[in-house]
């Protein structure tokens, strides 16, 4: 594994913002802030930041719509959770290959055709 993909993958925080624009596509900064800012106690400069940082790593995109930036995830969600379960089964766990897809049956952020699709990837990148 590179020391790029490691500085890729989303911090906790990018992390938080990515789910959000999984579950709702093309948000502005605006909106993203007003999903995860009071919880996180992030001011709005402080989502403002992030989404850059996150555009500069490749994780999001930005596009203007009607003159309004908004912004999207670079990755689909199973593929970028596919990525990080692989890293992390490397990096920490020390193990050959991911974790199976069953340890991930009960997540809520994943639907059972995402969660099938997971299932999928990971035993592929098994049997590689």
């Amino acid at each position: 594994m590179s020391d790029k993909s490691a500085s890729t993958d989303p911090s906790a925080a990018e992390l938080e913002v990515l789910k959000i624009l999984w579950d709702q596509s093309e948000l502005s900064a605006r909106e993203v802030h007003n999903k995860v800012g009071d919880e996180r106690e992030w001011s709005y400069s402080t989502t403002r930041t992030i989404l850059k940082r996150m555009v500069d790593k490749g994780l999001v995109e930005r596009r203007d719509s009607h003159g309004l930036a908004v912004f999207l995830p670079a990755a689909r969600k199973v593929d970028m959770l596919g990525r990080l379960i692989r890293n992390f089964s490397v990096r920490v766990l020390e193990m050959g290959g991911a974790l199976p897809a069953s340890a991930f049956a009960d997540s809520k952020l994943l639907s059972e055709e995402e969660y099938d699709e997971l299932s999928r990837l990971l035993d592929e990148e098994d049997a590689s």
